[in-house]
C-alpha cells in the first residue's frame, strides 16, 4: 500500500520573497504567518518578504522558515492532502511536530524563535561547520575522534554529503585530515555558529525549561520521525528530550527517510522553500516519487498528483 511523507527543510533554504504568494492568495497561509507574528512580536511580513539582513540571521531564520512550512502545509491540508508520517531536518522537525499534531502552530511559534535566540547566543564565536563530499561516514567519524579539539558530525544529509561541526580550529583540522584521506571535497560553510554539536547542549538545556511550560497534545495524527534517532515517535512522552537533544546531537536525515522507506513510504513531499531535501532524496533513493511545494504553482501541481 502507498505511503506519503511530509518533509520539512531547515535552515539554509530561506530567501526573501518566499512565502508571498502563499500569504497574498491563500488566507490560512495569512492567518498562519500573521499568528506567527503576534505570538512573538515580529513582523513577518517584513522579514519575509523585504530585502533586509535579519533573515539570514539564525534567531530570526528559523522562525521565518517555520513560518512558511506551516503556512503551505495548512494549504495542503485544506486540499484534503494528508499524510501518512511526517520528519523535518533540524528546525523542520517543529513543523512535522506541528503536522503530527502534537503541537499546536503557536506554541511551535513560540518555541522555534525561542531556539533561534538560544542557539544564536550559545557560542559567542570560535565555531564552525564543514560540508565534507565524496567519503563515508566511518572516515569521517574516525578523522573526527582523532582531531584534537571538538568536532562531531552535525549532519548525515545523504550518502556522500556529511556536515562536520565544532570549534573552528578543529574543523578545520579534521577537513584538512578528511582531504589527505580522500574526501573529494570539504567546503567550509557560512555559518557563525557550530550547529548540533556538543557545544549547543547548553542551548539545549535552557530550551528545556522552556519545553516544560509547552502544553504537547496526547494524541497524535500522524507519527513523526526525530532527527535524534531517526525512529517513528508515537508518544508525546519522549518529545520534550528528544527535542532538548536534538539542538546539540546528530541529524540523521539520511537514516529518517531509509527508515520512512523500510515502512513502505513511497512518495515524499517536501513542503517550505528550495529543493534542498530532494537534492539529498537523488542520493538516498531514486525509486521513491519526490514532490516539491515551495510556490502556489507547486500547490495546483501537488494536489492533482497526490488526490
Amino acid at each position: 500500500m502507498s505511503k506519503t511523507a511530509f518533509i520539512f527543510p531547515g535552515q539554509g533554504a530561506q530567501y526573501t520573497g518566499m512565502g508571498k504568494d502563499f500569504y497574498e492568495e491563500i488566507p490560512v497561509c495569512r492567518e498562519m504567518i500573521d499568528l506567527a507574528g503576534e505570538v512573538t512580536g515580529l513582523n513577518m511580513p517584513a522579514l519575509l518578504f523585504e530585502e533586509n539582513e535579519e533573515l539570514n540571521i539564525t534567531e530570526y531564520t528559523q522562525i521565518a522558515m517555520l513560518s512558511v512550512e506551516v503556512a503551505i502545509l495548512k494549504a495542503l491540508e485544506a486540499q484534503g492532502v494528508k499524510a501518512d508520517v511526517t520528519a523535518g531536518l533540524s528546525l523542520g522537525e517543529y513543523a512535522a511536530c506541528v503536522c503530527a499534531g502534537t503541537l499546536l502552530e503557536k506554541d511551535a511559534f513560540l518555541l522555534v524563535r525561542k531556539r533561534g535566540i538560544l542557539m544564536q547566543e550559545a557560542v559567542p564565536s570560535g565555531g564552525a561547520m564543514a560540508a565534507v563530499m565524496g567519503t563515508g561516514a566511518d572516515l569521517i567519524e574516525e578523522i573526527c575522534e582523532k582531531t584534537e579539539g571538538i568536532v562531531s558530525i552535525a549532519n548525515y544529509n545523504c550518502p556522500g554529503q556529511i556536515v562536520i561541526s565544532g570549534k573552528a580550529e578543529a574543523v578545520e583540522q579534521a577537513a584538512g585530515l578528511l582531504k589527505e584521506a580522500g574526501a573529494k571535497r570539504c567546503m567550509m560553510l557560512n555559518v557563525s555558529r557550530p550547529f548540533h554539536s556538543p557545544l549547543l547542549r547548553e542551548a539545549g538545556d535552557k530550551l528545556a525549561e522552556v519545553l516544560k511550560d509547552v502544553k504537547l497534545n496526547d494524541g497524535f495524527t500522524i507519527p513523526y520521525v526525530t532527527n535524534v534517532t531517526a525512529e517513528y515517535v508515537n508518544t508525546t512522552e519522549e518529545i520534550r528530550e528528544l527535542l532538548r537533544k536534538q539542538v546539540s546531537s546528530s541529524v540523521m536525515w539520511q537514516q529518517s527517510v531509509e527508515n520512512m522507506i523500510a515502512k513502505g513510504v513511497d512518495t515524499f513531499v517536501e513542503i517550505g522553500p528550495g529543493k534542498t531535501l530532494a537534492g539529498f532524496m537523488k542520493r538516498i533513493n531514486k525509486e521513491v516519487r519526490m514532490v516539491n511545494i515551495g510556490s502556489v504553482e507547486d500547490l495546483e501541481k501537488a494536489v492533482e498528483l497526490l488526490i
